[in-house]
């Protein structure tokens, strides 16, 4: 790629426009973006990573890493959803759902955005930031400045690279640990990549809450890093430790995914249980697309004491007769101007007669209700149906309790 090539995704697709640069012309608009950032690029840190004063990303890469020519990356965040009612709008999220999601945040559990590469995290990030009570003091840690939380008493803080004598640098570890010293009611990390996974940890165990975002291509992949980014941190931390610790400290999965045609939407809400079993933790499913729809599949919301001390009534939030919500949200057009069914897509198979059968019947299949997966790679023991979901509008004759 020279100068002469510059690309913009509208869409969420890439076209080529009609802009003409130099190398000179490259070089001047680089050393004037990173002039208010306080960032460095030269040949002995050849990369940066940098927030513009509108809220932008830059990423710059140069030779002899790159093959011949600079490598400029601007992110920009267009400001269309700030809360979930806007996600809603936009076709991204049912009514329903949004409800639940809110009132989680309200209730003080423990969220971790999944998706992949622009799937938009650090949005859903963003309005899940609004659903934080007004006078709750929220910190945020990232690598580069990225969320804007739209409460009075916020306090953000970013990495800080070496300086040219190898000096100075703050890794995002050591924001986290300086998080804690400064009265949080909540703290929120970026995103999570490496060893820094450890010190979240901790913090939510401590009884803090929290959200972050992870990179990862579902709901269940997510739970399964998590679990494996914090054995970065040296060889004393074991698995022992940390499968425990993410099970208690992590009470649901946003998963979100970037369609086709550039339309973003979640595609699943998943529970993490407090079970660990042969190394695998529990997990279900609240949330997740059928027909093109998100619809409610569980039986019952995880930490269901936190719910209550917020006020929230658990089976309100999860009610089965939310069929008119879902459908007025499927009716709100998405990003350009189509109907949001069309943003999303079904990404599972329909379940088997026999199962939905056995929920009808009211047998021993309507206590499977809730569909307890797990993270890690196991079989599941003979018997059980493949798939275990009860038509909407139904209601199981048992649940699990």
């Amino acid at each position: 790629m020279t100068p002469a090539e510059i690309y913009v995704a509208r869409g969420g697709e890439s076209e080529l426009t009609s802009l003409v640069l130099t190398e000179s012309h490259v070089r001047t608009l680089v050393e004037r973006m990173l002039k208010s950032s306080g960032r460095r690029l030269d040949l002995s840190s050849p990369f940066v990573d940098a927030s513009l004063p509108d809220g932008s990303r830059l990423h710059v890469v140069i030779p002899d890493v790159t093959r011949a020519h600079w490598a400029v990356n601007i992110r920009k965040f267009a400001a269309r959803a700030r809360r979930l009612q806007d996600l809603v709008a936009l076709g991204s999220l049912t009514v329903q759902a949004a409800e639940f999601l809110a009132a989680a945040v309200d209730s003080g559990l423990n969220i971790l955005v999944s998706g992949a590469t622009q799937a938009g995290k650090t949005t859903m990030l963003n309005c899940l930031c609004a659903a934080i009570g007004p006078r709750e003091r929220v910190v945020t840690v990232e690598e580069v400045f990225e969320l804007k939380v739209a409460l009075r008493d916020v306090v953000g803080m970013q990495c800080r690279q070496a300086n040219l004598e190898g000096t100075g640098e703050i890794p995002l570890r050591r924001l986290v640990k300086e998080a804690l010293r400064m009265r949080p009611d909540r703290l929120v990390v970026g995103e999570v990549r490496e060893a820094e996974s450890l010190d979240m940890l901790i913090a939510l165990n401590a009884g803090l809450p929290g959200m972050c975002s992870l990179h990862a291509n579902s709901a269940r992949d997510a739970v399964t890093k998590i679990c494996t980014l914090p054995l970065l941190a040296g060889e004393n931390i074991s698995s022992a430790f940390v499968l425990p610790t993410v099970a208690s400290c992590f009470d649901l999965v946003v998963h979100c995914h970037r369609g086709a045609t550039g339309h973003r939407y979640v595609a699943e809400v998943l529970a993490i249980g407090n079970r660990v079993e042969n190394g695998v933790i529990e997990t279900y499913p609240v949330f997740r697309l059928e027909d093109g729809t998100l619809r409610c599949v569980a039986a019952e919301v995880p930490s269901t004491e936190k719910f209550r001390r917020a006020g929230h009534d658990p089976a309100e939030l999860i009610r089965q007769d939310g069929a008119h919500d879902n459908a007025a949200a499927a009716a709100a057009p998405g990003p350009h101007g189509t109907p949001a069914t069309t943003g999303f897509q079904d990404r599972e198979a329909p379940s088997s007669p026999r199962a939905d059968e056995k929920v009808r019947s009211g047998g021993r299949g309507a206590q499977s209700s809730r569909r307890r997966t797990r993270s890690g790679p196991s079989e599941e023991p003979r018997g059980r149906p493949a798939a275990r979901t009860r038509p909407s509008g139904t209601r199981p004759a048992g649940t699990e309790s």
